[in-house]
């Protein structure tokens, strides 16, 4: 019996641990992969963290700061996979050139919770709210709280 089969009916988040640059490579490699061995639905998404940040990078002949945007991985060093966990998704992304592990003791990965994904913000949930211009509307949280507006 699987070391996986009470956790992998469900789609999670699971970090995988790669060489140092090799996040990109292990990307496209497992997107191939899922593609060619037709995966999509127990392999999901995979992402790579990363931040932009806005650096000076000189002055223009006008005397003006020169501001360039240049992303940074937040984690370098690892890819975060959603998928169903199984003895056959573990050994895909294990054995993509790059990949050293999951995060986890020993060999079991351990998914992230649902407050890390949400501190990492890879997963971002739309809230549909159903107001329209005119509508009367009381501040619950925050310096407002408790004044009453109106939607503009």
């Amino acid at each position: 019996m699987s070391d996986f089969d009470e956790i992998s009916s469900e789609l999670r988040w699971y970090v995988a641990h790669t060489y140092s640059g090799y996040e990109n490579k292990v990307k496209a490699n497992l997107e191939k992969i899922i593609e060619n061995r037709n995966l999509q639905d127990v392999i999901t998404d995979i992402r790579i963290p990363v931040e932009t940040v806005t650096e000076e990078n000189g002055t223009d002949e006008n005397g003006n700061a020169v501001l360039k945007e240049t992303e940074t991985k937040i984690f370098p060093g690892y890819v975060l996979v959603k998928m169903k966990m199984s003895d056959a998704t573990w050994h895909v992304v294990r054995n993509i050139r790059g990949v050293t592990g999951f995060v986890g003791p020993g060999s079991k990965p351990v998914p992230l919770t649902d407050e890390e994904v949400a501190a990492i913000g890879v997963e971002t949930k739309q809230i549909n709210l159903e107001y329209e211009i005119g509508d009367s509307v009381k501040v619950t949280a925050g310096p407002l709280k408790g004044f009453v507006g109106t939607v503009e």
